[in-house]
């Protein structure tokens, strides 16, 4: 097929921070059938096999291409591809400033609940989460929607682009309790390059944070893509049964 078709996990795929449906995998496996078929998440590869796979192996046998971390770690054909490492590529001083004034910022912050893992260093970004990544799911829900109200990811994202202005990071809000930092490039655009030269005639986005600042906006808009808001997983599979089935 010469038409790819690249989905963003969490809210896309599944709904957010949960296991993906049999009925979606089922879904999936017929689309491959039709269009090459490929992950692009901005979580861990841990994560994403967390919520669309029993294993690792499992899930990068399950589609043409796996791009965990926006692409920073690759898989094509269940083959590993390539990895990329933030710390090399921005200095452990920088990092530690940077990681430094979170920590302070989040220490000020009054919010209905905190638990734990503030910050979590991945291989190709920083999550930052005010509310910890330890808390329930309900803790979860309740933090989006104080969140929704007092844009306290909104206000920290603004308080770290005025604080570290021109060194070359990038913020991008995606979730329910977080946002990512990573350098200026290592969005989900990044994953493009790694298929650039597979000559694909049309490249399909679907994704839910779509909007600017949204962690799927920048892939989404990119010339290179044909990019599709979706709602749901219900809604995703409603678009895409529309285009190719």
């Amino acid at each position: 097929s010469k038409t790819l078709c690249l989905f963003d996990v969490d809210g896309t795929l599944t709904l957010p921070r949960q296991k993906v449906t049999q009925d979606m995998k089922d879904f999936m496996l017929a689309l491959r059938e039709k269009v090459v078929v490929g992950l692009v998440g901005g979580s861990d590869l841990n994560k994403i096999v967390e919520q669309l796979g029993s294993n690792q192996t499992d899930l990068i046998n399950s589609y043409d291409y796996v791009f965990s971390e926006n692409g920073l770690v690759a898989y094509k054909g269940g083959e590993f591809l390539s990895e990329q490492s933030i710390q090399s590529y921005l200095g452990d001083e920088l990092l530690q400033d940077f990681i430094n004034y979170c920590l302070g910022y989040m220490a000020k912050i009054k919010l209905p609940v905190k638990r734990g893992t503030f910050i979590e260093f991945r291989k190709g970004m920083l999550n930052v989460c005010p509310v910890g990544r330890s808390c329930s799911q309900k803790e979860r829900e309740e933090f989006f929607q104080f969140d929704k109200t007092h844009n306290i990811r909104k206000d920290f994202v603004a308080a770290l682009q005025k604080q570290f202005e021109g060194k070359g990071l990038t913020f991008s809000i995606g979730g329910q309790i977080s946002f990512d930092v990573f350098p200026d490039g290592w969005d989900k655009r990044f994953c493009l390059g790694h298929v650039a030269n597979e000559g694909f005639e049309t490249i399909h986005f679907f994704g839910d944070k779509t909007m600017a600042g949204g962690n799927d906006f920048e892939i989404f808009s990119d010339p290179r893509t044909i990019g599709h808001t979706v709602t749901s997983p219900d809604d995703t599979k409603k678009q895409v049964s529309e285009l190719f089935f």
